[in-house]
C-alpha cells in the first residue's frame, strides 16, 4: 500500500490534476491500496475542508478500482472523529488513525482516544503508531486492548522494532492485521508474520515494492530480500530530510508532480539532490 503524497500548486493549494495522475499511476502499477492524507500526504498542514476535498476526490477518481484508506488522525479526539466521519461519508474502505501527537497522552489516554473514535464512527479503523512523530508510543498491551473493539482491525507499526511483530501477534486474534510503516525493515516485518506494508518507497517504485511484499507473504524469503535489496537505497535516502520532502522531489524528477510543498516543509536542499538522483537512476525509477 502506498502512503501517497499530496501534490501542491505554487500557491500551496492542492494540485488535483497531479493527484489524479498519481492515482492512475498506482492503479496501473497494481498497488493494493492508496493511503491518502497520512503523514506523507502532509495531513498535519491541510485544514479540515482540504482534507475532505482530497478524500472525496481520491474516492471519486479511483472509482472502485483500488482500495482507499484515509488518514484521519489528529491530536484532538473530537477533530479525529470529524475527520473520520468525513472519510466515511466520502466512501473510503478504512481509516488510518495516528496516535495523538504533541499531547503525549498516557496509555489510558491513547486507549480512550481510539475507543471513542471507533464507537462514534462505524468504519474499519487501523491504529497508527509512529512515536518518532508523535512523541508517544502505542504499546503492544494497549494495542491488544483496542483490538477487542470490533471495528479496530489492525495496526501500522512504524517503530522499526521487529520484536513488536511477535509481541503484538501473541496478544491479538489471528484476524488482526499488522502493517509495517518502516520501509527499511518492511520485508523482515512481513517474514516474521506481518500482513503488509504502508510504504513511502512505493510512491517511487510501486511494482517493486508490491512484488517484494508478495514474495515475503508467500514465505519466499531469499527472493523477497534479493528484490528489496535492489531498492534499499530508496528506503534510506527517501528520509535524507524529513518525509515527504525527498519523496516529493523524486516525483518531480519523474514528471508526476510539480515542485511545490507547503510550509513548514521546504524543498529538498541542493546538497541532497545528487544523492537522490543517483538513487532514482539505480532503481530504474527514471
Amino acid at each position: 500500500m502506498v502512503a501517497l503524497v499530496t501534490p501542491m500548486l505554487t500557491d500551496e493549494s492542492v494540485d488535483f490534476v497531479a493527484l489524479e495522475k498519481l492515482i492512475e499511476f498506482h492503479i496501473k502499477a497494481k498497488t493494493c491500496a492508496i493511503v491518502a492524507m497520512g503523514t506523507t500526504g502532509e495531513s498535519a498542514t491541510l485544514n479540515y475542508q482540504e482534507h475532505c476535498e482530497v478524500l472525496n476526490f481520491v474516492v471519486k477518481k479511483s472509482a472502485g478500482r483500488i482500495s482507499i484508506i484515509a488518514g484521519t488522525g489528529a491530536n484532538s479526539t473530537s477533530e479525529a472523529i470529524e475527520l473520520t466521519k468525513c472519510a466515511k461519508n466520502a466512501g473510503v474502505d478504512a481509516c488510518l488513525i495516528v496516535s495523538p501527537y504533541y499531547n503525549k497522552p498516557t496509555q489510558e489516554g491513547l486507549y480512550l482516544h481510539h475507543k471513542k473514535i471507533a464507537q462514534d464512527v462505524d468504519i474499519p479503523q487501523i491504529l497508527y503508531n509512529v512515536p518518532s512523530r508523535t512523541a508517544c508510543d502505542l504499546l503492544p498491551d494497549t494495542v491488544a486492548r483496542l483490538a477487542k473493539i470490533k471495528n479496530i482491525i489492525g495496526v501500522k507499526e512504524a517503530t522499526g522494532d521487529l520484536s513488536r511483530v511477535a509481541e503484538i501477534k501473541s496478544l491479538v486474534a489471528d484476524d488482526f492485521d499488522l502493517y509495517t510503516g518502516d520501509d527499511a525493515t518492511g520485508i523482515d516485518f512481513i517474514l516474521l508474520g506481518g500482513h503488509g506494508s504502508i510504504s513511502v518507497t512505493a510512491n517511487i517504485v510501486p511494482q517493486q515494492v508490491a512484488k517484494a511484499c508478495q514474495l515475503a507473504l508467500a514465505g519466499k524469503a531469499e527472493q523477497a530480500r534479493e528484490l528489496d535489496a535492489k531498492i534499499a537505497v530508496l528506503h534510506k535516502n527517501l528520509f535524507i530530510e524529513s518525509n515527504p520532502i525527498p519523496v516529493k522531489w523524486c516525483l518531480v524528477e519523474m514528471g508526476l508532480i510539480g515542485p511545490a510543498i507547503r510550509l513548514p516543509m521546504t524543498p529538498l536542499a541542493k546538497e541532497f539532490q545528487r544523492v537522490l538522483k543517483s538513487s532514482l537512476l539505480a532503481t530504474g525509477a527514471i
